[in-house]
């Protein structure tokens, strides 16, 4: 349909969701088509650098250091946000530092027009038609008036960049002046991510996030390479059966707290503990590489220290090889997503399947010895069952 028809039926979805007239007629000269806009949102990459890198540029000691230094000056916000919600100040401050640099840069674009230009568009239409209403509900609360929602080009608002249903759900006066502000007032932007961690990502309060450790780096340790996945976790005293330790060879506490072993950059790379609560990282952004950087910048502003480098340099396949597994893992008969280049998490897990399959250490992690025996004549189909469905 056209434009405007388009924009008067969200009109009279809004109308039915509560909407006010006021808040429609206030917001309407905002309510424009923006190509451009949809250009980026088709054309967008997803993080393709290894964690290594993305960390070492977004978790650098400077950031570490700001996130410290907020929270002395909002100390009170911060304890309150802890006693309220059971966030540590470190989690709230990691994300405050990665989406906007504590409010130095939370976009130029204006908001209305970023969300009803995505909601036109049919790649994405009923999901940007919710946060349009949503966006309009925070004008009719009197949180926002619409110039003031300025942001990212994807909608995204404030100093922790919600979505604007996230918005109108979690965010809280911490300031107490009537409004609702997550541009203007960190007090409302700590107390609202607090909120948002702790119920919208079910926060588990007291317990830890995220801990780097350090795996056996023989192979002839025995160590189960099939089992570091998200998706499995086991007590910490197995973890430490199997020869896992803290960065400095102490052994861990030989205690029933489920963790998973993460492995971002294979058996050779980085290793970390992933508790339950790391779930509200991949739930923030289910980017592997950006929910471990978030979760290790909070360990670092919690006063961890900095990531023990790898022995060796890890190897990483070049692009080209890369989208070559993806395309043989595809002939396996592999879900991959995108053959784009980009492991996700679909294409780790099928990386783990086929490691698994030629007896190699299944650490999902693409090595040039994988793409060698993919590439050979004989390389065997993919399992059926779960593995070969994710």
């Amino acid at each position: 349909m056209s434009f405007d028809r388009f924009l008067a039926d969200l009109k009279q979805q809004a109308v039915a969701a509560g909407v006010s007239q006021r808040a429609i007629a206030e917001a309407s000269p905002y309510l424009v088509y923006d190509q451009g806009i949809v250009n980026r949102d088709r054309g967008q990459r997803v993080f393709g650098q290894v964690f290594t890198e993305f960390a070492g540029r977004m978790a650098a000691p400077f950031r570490m250091q700001q996130g410290q230094a907020q929270i002395k000056t909002y100390a009170a916000a911060f304890a309150r946000a802890e006693k309220e919600y059971g966030v540590p100040p470190a989690v709230i401050a990691a994300f405050w530092g990665l989406e906007s640099d504590f409010g130095a840069n939370m976009g130029n674009l204006p908001t209305l027009r970023s969300l009803v230009s995505l909601a036109y568009d049919c790649r994405r239409s009923e999901r940007f038609t919710n946060e349009t209403i949503a966006a309009l509900k925070i004008i009719d609360r009197g949180d926002l008036s619409p110039d003031e929602m300025i942001g990212s080009w994807a909608g995204e608002l404030g100093q922790t960049q919600f979505l604007p249903t996230h918005y109108f759900t979690y965010a809280v006066d911490y300031n107490g002046d009537g409004h609702r502000n997550l541009l203007r007032s960190p007090e409302d932007v700590i107390g609202s991510t607090a909120n948002y961690i702790a119920t919208g990502l079910k926060w588990r309060r007291g317990e830890p996030w995220l801990q780097e450790v350090r795996v056996p780096a023989n192979l002839a340790s025995g160590f189960p390479w099939d089992q570091a996945d998200l998706t499995i976790q086991l007590p910490r005293s197995k973890w430490a059966e199997f020869g896992v330790t803290y960065p400095d060879g102490k052994p861990l506490p030989s205690d029933e707290l489920p963790a998973s072993v993460l492995l971002p950059m294979g058996r050779t790379g980085p290793a970390f503990l992933a508790y339950a609560n790391f779930a509200a990282y991949t739930e923030w952004n289910n980017s592997l590489i950006y929910s471990t950087t978030a979760g290790y910048l909070a360990t670092r502003i919690a006063g961890a220290a900095p990531l023990r480098r790898p022995a060796v340099p890890v190897v990483q396949l070049p692009f080209n090889e890369l989208r070559e597994l993806q395309q043989l893992l595809v002939r396996a008969g592999f879900n991959v997503g995108k053959v784009d280049g980009v492991m996700g998490q679909q294409s780790r897990t099928a990386v783990k399947a086929m490691q698994i399959k030629y007896g190699l250490p299944a650490d999902s992690w693409p090595t040039a010895e994988l793409l060698a025996k993919m590439r050979g004549p004989r390389a065997p189909a993919a399992a059926q069952g779960p593995a070969a469905e994710r």
